[in-house]
């Protein structure tokens, strides 16, 4: 189900009960960009620390924005059965009295949404506005001053045009008469409305309708009598619901502390901290700190598959749609009536008869249904038939502890990033040292492209004419020390730190190769 602004505000109470009672919620999001491209070095390595990749997201989440929002409301209607509800929900950054948000746009990504049908017109026209609480405060600070400020081109145009129409007709107006400001949006008429009052003390607003303001001349006495009454639709604690938009359900779903369930959910972990809680602090360790505090219970399917995948003999799935269609395969569970059942309700039913990937409220509905089907396999592995016939999201739960907010890291030098604890360092081959003879002036790029035929690597410069590789694959570093061992200019071999470490070279006065 598409949400846009023009609906949020009507399903905000409906999706507020759903939260409330739901199991637990899937999400997913789509961006107008990735890894930026602004500074070098931006994309993930092998070499990444947590903290290293952490400041390098950090940097693309603060030059990009969410474009939509998936979230599936698992409700476990009763024994093993689920009934999911699953939004799309098309964002835009609140142009309402605060700082000019600037947004990138990567090329890349704007094709690749293309291709898949994404529609520009919602994320533009109809995106709903959001506000962390940092932009929510100085916005109640200005309201409290009466210093409003119009953020949006296209609104000053138009309050330009509403003061120049009023100064006009109040000059002639007498207490008591009115003048009806037409065809203004949502927030036309709210700019309109508060430009209007800071700048003339003698009028009094009111909303007509969905497109129009009565402005009334009145006295400064029966001004101040109509600010202090409940029924004024300009109210500080209006205008900030309005303007927090979509950041009004964020705040729900944290209060609500239901399980939280992604794919590879780093990103949208720190987009949601960035734009709906705080910017992204410095300090990893605070972004830890609170991520878990915002989201206790974090389930990454992609952590809890790659697990699966060692202990069950089926095929490797590369992405998340390939991970459900397999768990969904009747090769691996032909006949097995304790399987959990998963409904679609009828506002989400057309992702029962139409795949619809990279639209986040599809792949929202995909991160729980993997959920529910791998914890599946995991409790038949621990229990017996009868348990497994009675199974509840509880016992699933219990099932996945292990792997509990744990969420995937990318190629780095941990194999996930741990919001309850300390992050678990991986297993991963040697790194290698390529000594380079004869070649002068080679560079990284130039010794990727030499070994990419053979395998995938990693490269970092250690010394002038020393370069460390590292690859998360056995039989890729098994691959390039047998096919160089007798290479005339590049000498490769398993990195020792005494023997090739520039520092302790220099300190025993030693040749590196």
């Amino acid at each position: 189900m598409d949400v846009g602004a023009a609906d949020f505000a009507r399903c905000l109470p409906g999706l507020r009960d759903r939260v409330g009672s739901a199991a637990f919620l899937g999400l997913d999001m789509e961006f107008t960009g990735l890894h930026s491209a602004f500074q070098l070095n931006n994309q993930p390595s092998l070499f990444d620390s947590p903290a290293e990749r952490y400041q390098k997201v950090r940097q693309s989440v603060q030059r990009f924005t969410i474009t939509q929002l998936g979230l599936a409301i698992f409700s476990e209607e009763e024994s093993n059965k689920y009934v999911v509800h699953s939004y799309n929900f098309f964002l835009f950054p609140s142009t309402l009295g605060v700082t000019d948000v600037e947004l990138t746009l990567s090329a890349s990504s704007i094709q690749f949404l293309s291709h898949y049908g994404f529609d520009y017109n919602k994320f533009l026209k109809d995106g709903i506005p959001y506000m962390n609480e940092l932009q929510e405060k100085i916005l109640s600070q200005r309201l409290s001053e009466g210093s409003w400020k119009v953020c949006s081109a296209l609104n000053m145009n138009v309050v330009k045009k509403a003061i120049d129409e009023v100064t006009c007709w109040i000059a002639a107006a007498k207490e008591g008469d009115t003048v009806i400001l037409q065809d203004l949006s949502d927030s036309q008429m709210l700019d309109v409305q508060l430009v209007l009052r800071q700048a003339l003390p003698n009028v009094w607003t009111q909303p007509l309708g969905d497109s129009e303001v009565m402005v009334k001349k009145v006295s400064p006495q029966h001004r101040q009598l109509l600010e202090s009454s409940s029924y004024d639709c300009c109210q500080k604690e209006l205008i900030l619901t309005s303007a927090r938009g979509f950041t009004n359900l964020f705040q729900i779903i944290v209060e609500a502390k239901k399980p939280l369930v992604g794919h590879n959910m780093l990103m949208d972990l720190c987009h949601l901290h960035d734009k709906f809680y705080n910017p992204l602090p410095e300090s990893y360790d605070e972004f830890k700190k609170n991520i878990h505090h915002l989201f206790p219970v974090l389930i990454d399917t992609k952590t809890v598959t790659k697990s699966i995948w060692k202990n069950y003999h089926f095929p490797r799935a590369s992405n998340l749609l390939e991970a459900y269609e397999v768990l969904c395969s009747s090769d691996l569970n032909p006949t097995d009536p304790a399987c959990p059942v998963i409904a679609l309700a009828s506002d989400s039913a057309q992702y029962a008869e139409k795949k619809a990937p990279h639209e986040a409220a599809y792949d929202a509905f995909l991160c729980g249904s993997v959920l529910l089907k791998s914890a599946h396999l995991l409790l038949c592995g621990s229990t017996d038939d009868a348990a497994k016939a009675n199974s509840s999201f509880s016992q699933y739960l219990t099932i996945l502890a292990e792997y509990l907010n744990k969420v995937n890291f990318i190629r780095g030098c941990v194999s996930s990033i741990n919001f309850s604890g300390e992050d678990a360092s991986c297993r991963y081959p040697p790194p290698l040292v390529v000594c380079v003879r004869g070649w002068p002036r080679l560079n990284e790029r130039q010794i990727y492209q030499e070994l990419q035929p053979l395998c995938r690597f990693d490269i970092r410069r250690l010394s002038e004419n020393q370069f460390i590789l590292l690859s998360n694959r056995f039989k890729h570093v098994i691959r390039v020390l047998h096919d160089y061992k007798d290479h005339p200019k590049l000498q490769i071999s398993v990195y020792n730190h005494w023997r090739h470490s520039p520092h302790v070279n220099c300190l025993l006065n030693t040749k590196p190769c």
